[in-house]
């Protein structure tokens, strides 16, 4: 027994490289290879040289560009000693990264997806559903006459080009799970629409008021499961006439007139009222399609909506914590290089160390600091090529544990300025069907 649990100990990753090994596996990268046609001559930049060292390169300090580029080259150089050098400028590193097909990288983002997929299984369970959180943030972008040409702006006319991202988070553990880039004028509704099928079976989807919308509905209740909030925006129709201030929990249908006169089916909906507590200061309507009160309480579903934070948690670190709230790139194709190497930089930063340390059965809070991961991969890589250091990189990762804190101050510190007050959605409109609707419903029902 002693010998064998010393071989697991020798079999587990030390060095931050074979904890990267563990979700860039061999057959990650040869997917990534197969999905385009093979080059005649071989480049100077690889595929996998090329990958490595942008993402190095988001994990890296340096207040340049090229100093970055520097480092990021000298970590693959040290771990890949027996394997060609790439190229030693910066510019001929973007112009390799410029000819890189995009679909390469969604093609390793969906392998990592697949291993944690793998490591995890039933952990990514809770409560009968893997809840998966969906938002997006805008990405400033330089005023090149390019970027200024064909990516979209905020909304200020005046304001800096941007892109914009719309990410899945699973919100029992804080991990990125999948996300789709485009244009700062992008649709993120669409968005989540073309990532459904990234999901597991078992997903359920939670966003904020943003995402409502009757086809958007309509099209997760096809193969997943949803928790929306509603604002005045929405038009519901009871059963009963129970007012708007009794109401707790019960079925609904979300029927907006425009589909009504298309005959269009209405969705059968539960509508739940999660009271306001604390500094709340009101109340958050629930809309999912999930009918069974046991299968999904009250309580839970707050619980979700509550962890919905996450996904603003996310954008914060890899905005605030890996330097991205602006892009270096100049061109189209460098941003959309540079968004998609550094999430992936995210995503694997934030797997291999929450796979490190999260005890079995513990997918309730976060349980690493990025920031702290941060710091260790960053004296990884500058100590890299230093013999006989004191201690591994995985012994110095067991320090990098979340502090567990309730929250208990505002998560909105103060009103800064040129920004909106935050104004909380108001309750949906609960109206009652007049005969016409319920002849029409009847038809709907009989047709079923």
């Amino acid at each position: 027994m002693k010998a064998a649990r010393k071989l697991q100990r020798l079999q587990q990753p030390a060095s931050l490289i074979e904890f990267v090994r563990q979700f860039l596996t061999p057959q990650v990268w040869k997917q990534a290879r197969q999905c385009v046609a093979a080059r005649r001559s071989k480049p100077r930049w690889d595929l996998q040289p090329l990958v490595l060292v942008l993402v190095a390169m988001t994990w890296a300090v340096g207040d340049s560009e090229s100093e970055r580029f520097v480092a990021a080259r000298g970590f693959y150089v040290m771990t890949h000693e027996a394997r060609k050098r790439p190229g030693e400028t910066l510019a001929g590193f973007q112009k390799a990264l410029a000819r890189l097909p995009v679909r390469q990288l969604w093609a390793l983002a969906q392998g990592v997806r697949d291993e944690i997929r793998r490591r995890y299984a039933e952990r990514l369970m809770f409560g009968g559903f893997v809840p998966m959180g969906c938002d997006g943030s805008r990405i400033e972008c330089p005023r090149s006459a390019e970027l200024e040409a064909r990516m979209g702006k905020g909304s200020s006319e005046a304001s800096a080009p941007t892109a914009w991202v719309t990410a899945f988070v699973h919100l029992g553990s804080g991990l990125l799970w999948s996300w789709r880039i485009g244009k700062g004028t992008a649709d993120e509704r669409l968005h989540l629409r073309q990532m459904l099928s990234l999901l597991p079976a078992e997903a359920l989807v939670v966003a904020d008021a943003a995402y409502m919308g009757y086809e958007l509905a309509r099209a997760i209740l096809q193969h997943k499961s949803f928790l929306l909030r509603m604002s005045s925006k929405v038009r519901l129709y009871a059963l009963d006439e129970t007012p708007i201030e009794q109401w707790q929990e019960g079925p609904v249908y979300y029927w907006p007139e425009t589909h009504q006169k298309q005959q269009q089916p209405p969705l059968l909906c539960r509508l739940i009222r999660v009271p306001a507590k604390g500094q709340t200061k009101r109340d958050v309507w629930l809309l999912t399609n999930v009918l069974d009160q046991q299968r999904l309480s009250a309580k839970t579903a707050a619980k979700f909506y509550r962890w919905r934070w996450r996904n603003e948690g996310l954008f914060r670190t890899y905005k605030r914590t890996l330097k991205k709230v602006k892009l270096v790139s100049r061109t189209v194709r460098l941003v959309h290089r540079e968004l998609e190497g550094s999430l992936l930089a995210l995503q694997i930063l934030l797997a291999h160390a929450d796979l490190a340390l999260r005890p079995h059965g513990t997918m309730r809070r976060p349980a690493v600091s990025p920031r702290k991961v941060l710091i260790e991969i960053r004296k990884e890589i500058a100590a890299c090529a230093r013999l006989g250091r004191r201690t591994t990189y995985r012994r110095r990762l067991e320090t990098c544990r979340a502090v567990k804190r309730r929250q208990k101050s505002p998560k909105a510190s103060r009103d800064w300025p040129r920004r909106k007050t935050h104004q909380p959605p108001a309750p949906p409109l609960l109206l009652t069907m007049n005969d016409a609707q319920k002849a029409l419903l009847q038809k709907h029902i009989s047709a079923e």
